[in-house]
């Protein structure tokens, strides 16, 4: 299955929210939909999910208009609509129903659910009993309630805890290894690169980066290498170890700089082509390589750049131009 959006324009009154927008999620791949506050990530989820319909532009679904009658979409929103005063088992049949599964449907599928999440002593609960993590493990249950076809989590880690953040990525995983066309919408930056292959980056209410995450970090100059060195006898690092062969000019003359990095130490070619003449060099000296890495852009950095209007991002720091 592939959703696309085309070139999606919306308005309210004179604020022009979504500008040509235009971006495609394929499945067995989730794709993180990223953005600064107001940038239109919310606006675009709700007109996937026909909330209000775009001023002009489509939804396709495999080249054909997306028909919500027709295509199952579950949707995890931020700011969660359960009913705090119900219990957990009616609630979720409820739901289920609504979602158009018989009622025996609905109480099989809760069952699951709650056996999955590890949440069966809580079924004839309330909400309102539970803690903030609880509460959101249950609403990613009615999310997948009806096995949906499209699925969008629109910041699904908020108020879980180490153990519950891991159980939720086993389920992700899942969702994505089915063939499910997943959204994620996050502003944790590490949780978008743990799960996404693709992005489509909103800035302004348009679309300022697309793709493979992979290939958009490979896009970027590769001449920093991360270097880790064992200790060598007089127990200098890896810096230290780097500055004194370049001192002595037994590294290649590329070399701009050497910077320490937690132990280790991020070397800066003029050239991406040095990085095997650098390698020999230190092979050449007879040294204990135990790391020798190429240093690409966090997707928070790349975040920033794309979005950050007066920010430029230098290595690891942010600079105002």
């Amino acid at each position: 299955m592939q959703l696309e959006a085309v070139e999606l324009i919306k308005r309210f009154g004179s604020n022009l929210v979504l500008d040509q927008v235009s971006f495609s999620a394929r499945s067995g791949a989730a794709m993180g939909l990223l953005g600064r506050n107001g940038a239109g990530k919310t606006t675009t989820i709700r007109t996937i999910m026909n909330v209000f319909p775009p001023d002009s532009g489509e939804i396709l679904l495999d080249g054909k208009k997306l028909r919500h009658t027709g295509s199952k979409i579950g949707y995890l929103p931020e700011e969660k609509g359960l009913y705090p005063k119900i219990k957990i088992g009616d609630q979720l049949i409820y739901l289920g129903e609504l979602r158009g599964l018989s009622r025996s449907k609905a109480k099989e599928s809760m069952i699951s659910w709650l056996k999955r999440l590890d949440m069966m002593d809580i079924i004839d609960k309330k909400l309102e009993t539970l803690s903030k993590g609880n509460q959101q493990k249950i609403q990613l249950a009615v999310t997948l309630l009806a096995d949906p076809e499209i699925v969008i989590l629109d910041e699904p880690f908020s108020g879980l805890d180490p153990v519950n953040s891991q159980l939720l990525r086993e389920i992700v995983h899942e969702q994505v290894n089915q063939g499910k066309i997943v959204l994620f919408s996050s502003h944790q930056m590490n949780y978008v690169e743990t799960f996404c292959d693709d992005l489509a980056l909103l800035h302004h209410g348009k679309i300022v980066l697309s793709g493979s995450i992979r290939e958009i970090k490979r896009s970027y100059a590769r001449n920093k290498i991360r270097i880790g060195l064992a200790p060598d006898r007089n127990g200098r690092n890896s810096t230290d170890i780097i500055s004194s062969l370049k001192s002595s000019g037994k590294l290649p003359s590329q070399v701009m700089s050497i910077e320490p990095v937690n132990g280790d130490c991020v070397v800066t070619l003029s050239s991406e082509n040095a990085r095997n003449d650098l390698l020999q060099a230190l092979a050449a000296a007879e040294l204990e390589i135990e790391q020798f890495n190429i240093v690409e852009p966090t997707l928070e950095q790349i975040f920033v750049e794309k979005t950050g209007d007066d920010t430029v991002v230098t290595d690891s720091k942010e600079v105002r131009s």
